[in-house]
């Protein structure tokens, strides 16, 4: 199956991220004063743009993967079956990185031969 997004979308959401996240450090209305007078204060505005950039980041990487949305569940790891289906539902379970919390699209397979539940194989 494709992935879930294309570059350009990806693209266009991390800007938008960066640039709010910009715009709270150096805003461009010269009018705006620049908030912090410490480099204690850079460092902290700076973490802040990260822990906002980089998991986006890491959301629309993995919507870009070509096996974002699988068209099939595959074998199933218990009892090796191929008589498996993929769930109408999927979630969307927030893990945490270094960076923050990532939210990451995850589909569910249940294998008609054993009953077990699994998610489809790939990254």
């Amino acid at each position: 199956m494709p992935a879930r997004t294309t570059r350009q979308q990806a693209r266009e959401r991390l800007i938008q991220t960066f640039m709010a996240s910009l715009d709270k450090v150096i805003p461009a209305d010269e009018a705006r004063p620049l908030k912090g007078s410490t480099f204690r204060d850079w460092e902290d505005q700076a973490a802040g743009l990260r822990r906002a950039v980089i998991p986006t980041l890491l959301e629309e990487r993995a919507a870009l993967e070509e096996n974002a949305d699988v068209a099939s569940g595959g074998r199933c790891p218990h009892c090796s079956s191929d008589r498996v289906y993929l769930e109408k539902q999927a979630t969307d379970p927030e893990v945490t990185s270094p960076d923050g919390p990532v939210v990451l699209h995850k589909q569910h397979c249940r294998c008609r031969a054993c009953g077990g539940s699994f998610s489809p194989p790939g990254p």
